[in-house]
This record gives structure tokens, sequence and C-alpha cells, in this order.
């Protein structure tokens, strides 16, 4: 069975199942990746990009967006807004499984882990320095560097064919892994709402021992950050026609 929408919901799955798990790799105690530290989270996370686009367009997908923000500045590129609904949904159910599974796969270690900020970290991104304005900057300016940037990748003028199928995955999970070494460091580079919202809804509904609260004041601005730098370079993409 394959289709756009399932491609969608289990490349997204993919994606926050590893992403959230090299979190949790390096957060929870008694992982054998305790403190590892930012490094293996940022290759993780770009890893984990790699294999939700490689999954994603195996299953019917192949734009495979996995993120909200490139779905609405694909829309804003190119005009037409009718599958917003259908991507979207496919992207943030996907998000909600893939942190579940991740919560059930880390299952004793949970009640080991004393800081429920640090629990709440493995699930969703927060601010380094709590600054609404930059925060959302934050977001947005790493949300534009990656639509913009993925573009580019595909474009004309890098190659006059594009580059070759099963190398852009890898250019993707490049990108990410530089996005979040160099503009992460802020606020966790959500750079994806359905990324951030759908495990922060699982942190919330799930009996973790020990949780804590789901941040819900911060959890605004993964979302509009990402939609606002991806509008802003989707517009850029149209009016360049790149």
């Amino acid at each position: 069975m394959h289709s756009v929408w399932l491609g969608e919901f289990l490349g997204t799955l993919v994606l926050v199942l590893m992403g959230n798990g090299v979190g949790a790799a390096v957060t929870l105690r008694k992982s054998y990746a305790a403190d590892a530290g930012w490094m293996v989270i940022a290759t993780g996370w770009a890893l984990a990009v790699l294999c939700g686009v490689l999954v994603a367009q195996a299953f019917g997908s192949s734009g495979a967006h996995i993120n909200p923000a490139i779905t609405l500045a694909a829309a804003v590129s190119s005009g037409d807004y009718s599958q917003l609904a259908y991507f979207w949904s496919a992207q943030l159910l996907g998000a909600m499984c893939g942190a579940a599974l991740m919560a059930l796969h880390y299952a004793p270690h949970w009640k080991l882990t004393p800081d429920p900020a640090a629990k709440l970290g493995v699930f969703c991104t927060n601010a380094a320095v709590r600054s609404p304005f930059f925060n959302l900057l934050s977001e947005a300016l790493g949300t534009a560097v990656l639509v913009v940037v993925a573009a580019a990748i595909g474009s004309h003028g890098v190659s006059p064919t594009g580059p070759a199928p099963a190398l852009a995955p890898w250019l993707v999970g490049s990108l990410v892994w530089g996005i979040g070494l160099s503009l992460g460091g802020t606020t966790g580079y959500a750079i994806n709402p359905a990324r951030d919202l759908g495990p922060r809804l699982v942190h919330w509904l799930l009996p973790i021992p020990g949780k804590g609260g789901s941040n819900w004041r911060y959890a605004p601005i993964p979302i509009a950050g990402p939609l606002l730098g991806a509008a802003l370079a989707g517009l850029l993409l149209r009016f360049a026609h790149l």
C-alpha cells in the first residue's frame, strides 16, 4: 500500500522516533549514551531526517516533506494550498506515534531520571535563554535556511538535472546537521511544528513517571516560528523562480 499520506505519516514517525530517540539516549539515566553531548544529538537528528525522507519516498510521498513548514513553503511557492490539511494531518499523527514508540522503547529509564525538565527535553524543544522575540526569530531563521537550501539542492542552478535522486536525502540530512550545529543552540532547532507539537502532546498524555508539566507557555514558538520562516522562504522561492 502506497500513498502520499502514508509516506508522510511513516516518514515523520521514523523522523521523530529516531530524533527523540537520540535525545533520550543522551539524556536518560542508565543509557549507554548518557551525556554524549550536542554533537551526538545533532548527528542523530540529521540521520533521523535522512531515514525519514527515505521512508516517506518509499511509501509514496516523493516530495517527502515530513514537516508542516516544508509543506507550507511549497504551498506558498506554488500558490496551491489545497493539500495543507492532508499533509499536516499525516505529519502530526506520525510525530505523535513516533514519540509514543520512543517513550515505550525507553520505558525503564524514565523513573531513573529525576529531572522533569530533562524528560520534557527528550520530547520537545525549549529556549536556552528565554526571550520570546529572539526565540521566534531563531526558529524562523533556521527554518528559512532549511527551506532555501533544500530548494537549492534540487535547483537547476546547482545542476541542470538536479542531484541524483538517491543523493538528495543525504544532502538534506547534511543540511539539518549543519543547522543543528550552527543555529540549533538557541532553541534546540525544532524547525518543524509537527516534530515539536506531536511529541509535546504525547508527553502531556502519557503517564511518564515524574514527568512534570509540558511547558505549553513556550509551545507556540516552535509552531509559529517555523511556519513564519517557511512562508517567507516560500515567497522568496516563488519570486526567484528557483
